[in-house]
């Protein structure tokens, strides 16, 4: 019986030995496994089927396993996260509660939401009449609000401060602009609204008169103007120029990058597709093209009057010209600025910019004369810019020259500047209303006090 026992005991000790053995070789020498589809990029909590959900377009091939950035993504993930956390540090010192409140009245107000903010709207269906949204930057808290069903007067406003953003590129567009200003104006005469902000989609021959006597600098109650395209008033203090951004009313979606974005040859040297006027410099660009059989070389399709909306088939033609295209051309139309631009950056391909100014009241502001396209200019935009579409033919000559291994590093040091210059621009907004409404409270406070104070001195019983 002894015996037995003695065995029996041994046995279990050797059972224990074993099974510790074969725990200790897993957890120092298994593999760990990723989950099936997963990506470097969508590892963050939720974020893939949150993105999949809103409706976010993937230029891809599919859901390959990747990491399109390789080793140059640890070292731009060390200094993003660097700079986050210096910015975090910097912004979020005293009380983290400064509530912004964002109505958006004009399509740009998607690309600020949607591809600036990376923020996200429910319901997720684009022909809804109310959509909303909330995300924090900082220590600003914002929330963004859109649809036909945001009309003056006909929701409740419970929030100090506010960003309207307004459509005023032609005269229709800005009857309704001004309507939205003189209800805002109501809102800040009955301190239902202490600060306003606004992002306007400015005319393109920059004649923004009409604004002028709502800016507070002439007496108004818009403390901030942000404005689209090379406004002459642009000062850096109270008045910001603004990207135009990508065609949100033609539904360009948000692109995500993809392994073939980055790595596939693409078989066209460049694309255009758009409208060519009569006269214009798309026109001499088309005659360009058409020589030596370059039009061959490049996706090319023209038409003779403007469409405001894009079918289907058309977008999806547009997107695929952008995808399989080394250079996109950019000619100017009635503004040298375009949603050529931002579009082409989604998808890698370089924009190839004429450089001139346009027709109008633009450029040559107070703060800057390299214009046009000064902002993306001072953000240093990896771009091609020419002054006569004659300079094309040499350009198009070097780009056969260019191997695939520096074409696909140019298209990375492309997208890692568009999401450079988006969260940069994102940092900026707020720290421009952070330091201006913060600071405009604290200059009311202190008058406050001041009348308090002198009160009581009058008062001393």
């Amino acid at each position: 019986m002894r015996w037995t026992r003695k065995r029996l005991c041994s046995g279990l000790v050797a059972l224990y030995c074993l099974f510790s053995l074969y725990a200790a070789y897993h957890v120092f020498f298994g593999r760990r496994r990723r989950a099936p589809g997963a990506s470097p990029r969508s590892l963050g909590k939720g974020a893939a089927p949150l993105r999949e959900r809103r409706g976010r377009e993937q230029s891809a091939l599919g859901s390959e396993e990747w990491n399109p950035w390789e080793g140059d993504e640890k070292n731009e993930q060390q200094h993003r996260f660097k700079t986050s956390f210096q910015i975090f540090n910097k912004s979020t010192k005293g009380k983290a509660d400064f509530r912004v409140q964002i109505w958006g009245k004009a399509a740009i107000g998607l690309y600020l939401w949607e591809h600036i903010f990376e923020g996200f709207l429910e319901p997720t269906d684009v022909t809804a009449q109310w959509r909303e949204g909330n995300s924090i930057v900082g220590r600003t808290r914002y929330s963004f609000i859109t649809g036909p069903a945001v009309v003056p007067g006909y929701f409740s406003v419970d929030v100090n401060n506010v960003v309207l953003v307004l459509n005023g590129r032609e005269k229709g567009k800005v009857f309704y602009a001004t309507q939205w200003l003189l209800y805002a104006q109501n809102l800040v005469q009955t301190q239902k609204l202490q600060h306003l902000a606004v992002v306007l989609l400015g005319n393109e021959h920059c004649n923004n008169e009409w604004i002028n006597r709502f800016l507070k600098r002439n007496g108004g109650f818009v403390e901030l103007l942000f404005i689209i395209y090379d406004s002459p008033w642009i000062n850096g203090m109270d008045i910001f120029q603004w990207p135009l951004g990508v065609a949100t009313y033609r539904n360009f979606p948000v692109v995500e990058a993809s392994w073939s974005m980055l790595y596939n040859e693409r078989p066209y040297l460049c694309n255009f597709l758009g409208t060519v006027y009569e006269n214009s410099s798309r026109q001499a660009l088309m005659n360009i093209l058409k020589q030596d059989g370059i039009d061959k070389l490049c996706w090319v399709s023209v038409r003779e009057q403007w469409q405001p909306q894009e079918t289907n088939e058309s977008l999806k033609n547009y997107q695929e010209a952008l995808l399989q295209s080394d250079l996109t051309l950019c000619p100017v139309g009635v503004n040298t600025e375009c949603y050529r631009i931002y579009e082409a950056c989604s998808y890698g391909s370089i924009p190839v910019v004429e450089d001139i100014m346009t027709a109008g009241s633009c450029g040559n502001t107070s703060i800057s004369h390299n214009a046009p396209l000064q902002l993306l200019k001072s953000m240093d935009a990896p771009f091609i810019f020419i002054k006569n579409w004659k300079e094309l033919p040499a350009v198009l000559e070097k780009e056969k020259t260019i191997i695939l291994q520096e074409k696909i590093q140019r298209r990375k040091m492309l997208l890692h500047w568009y999401q450079r210059f988006k969260a940069e621009l994102k940092m900026r907004f707020t720290n421009i209303l952070e330091s201006s409404f913060l600071m405009n409270n604290k200059g009311k406070q202190h008058r406050v006090v001041e009348r308090l104070g002198s009160g009581v001195r009058q008062n001393p019983s």
